[in-house]
């Protein structure tokens, strides 16, 4: 079964008709499906329509938030509630084609864990357009997960992904990588971009802000994430030698001085003294609170393994009998077991 997973925000007008192009997209791929609509705190009626909409199709689940929290907690709340083996998120504004859905899972058909989708033809304003394609290139380059579209709102995954991944914050647009970075296989495929029919969009010029802080904590939980001394203790042992080198220099030109008067300026009328002693200071503090966060990490990270399992061989013993059982059950003819085997079984 597939679970769709729509968050929802002010889009009271657009409900009904999404909901019947999923209707007409899952009937014509013969698929089963679910679709779990997440009100995210509106105000303009949409829970109402959910709840109409579940009330009459049983495919149709409503979850409501308390308030506002974010389309990262609205996205969770949904993969929480989501049974399906496969996660198809989109958007509730109609800017999102669901004819595409079949599309996706021939794409995660082909050994993908996580199907992105490239709006290659976007229908927005280029003031949303060009930041958008600048932050999208900063994130392939800066991630090495190489997608034309991070901010992309309609993705497919496999639900295993979400038991190792915690969303919070604002890293929903990051999944893919969050993803990539526990070894699952990313891909994309381009989709059918509409113009926005109802109401108007979400996001201002704050979210390419956000999103860039955002991706320096992608970046760093990726790649530093186990390991946080690697980069604040590099970060504060190079601060240290340096410091440390420049009060040496400044050793050694005071001696000179002592011996032949005149040759550098005093130490105490000279700036570098009072950087040598900030990258001293600067380069302990680092290296500190890199063994705290080595602390926190080996006595707090439970939650999550160093490591992700793709899957598992089973004991040969529990092969053989289960080779048996089929054998027995279906009538075939199998080699009868030796004592020892019988024994080990």
């Amino acid at each position: 079964m597939i679970s769709i997973v729509i968050p929802v925000y002010n889009e009271c007008e657009s409900l009904a008709l999404l909901h019947e192009e999923i209707v007409a997209s899952t009937r014509r791929a013969g698929l089963e499906y679910e679709v779990v609509f997440v009100d995210d705190g509106s105000r303009d009626g949409s829970w109402e329509v959910i709840a109409g909409l579940a009330a009459r199709y049983p495919e149709v689940h409503g979850v409501r938030l308390r308030r506002n929290f974010g389309k990262a907690a609205a996205l969770a709340a949904g993969f929480a509630a989501a049974r399906g083996e496969i996660i198809l998120t989109l958007d509730a504004d109609l800017q999102d084609d669901p004819a595409e859905i079949p599309n996706f899972l021939a794409a995660l058909a082909q050994g993908r864990d996580v199907v992105s989708g490239w709006k290659k033809k976007r229908l927005d304003p280029w003031h949303k357009v060009w930041p958008s394609r600048v932050f999208n290139f900063l994130v392939s380059w800066t991630t090495g997960v190489k997608l034309h579209d991070h901010n992309c709102g309609m993705k497919c995954y496999r639900a295993a992904i979400f038991r190792e991944i915690r969303l919070y914050g604002e890293l929903h647009r990051f999944i893919p990588v969050l993803a990539a970075a526990r070894g699952f296989r990313v891909g994309e495929i381009a989709i059918n971009h509409r113009p926005r029919r109802f109401g108007q969009s979400k996001y201002g010029v704050r979210r390419f802000l956000k999103g860039f802080l955002d991706l320096l904590t992608v970046k760093f939980l990726t790649g530093f994430g186990q390991r946080p001394q690697h980069l604040i203790g590099t970060i504060g042992l190079v601060s240290f030698v340096a410091g440390n080198l420049a009060l040496l220099y400044l050793l050694a030109t005071w001696l000179i001085n002592h011996w032949s008067p005149g040759t550098f300026l005093p130490v105490h009328e000279r700036a570098l003294p009072t950087f040598a002693l900030a990258a001293l200071i600067l380069g302990a503090q680092m290296m500190s609170i890199g063994f705290l966060a080595e602390l926190i990490i080996a006595y707090q990270s439970g939650d999550q393994l160093p490591y992700s399992v793709a899957e598992r061989t089973e004991p040969a013993a529990v092969s053989s009998q289960r080779v048996a059982t089929n054998s027995h059950t279906t009538g075939r003819d199998s080699v009868p077991a030796t004592d020892s085997e019988r024994a080990s079984v």
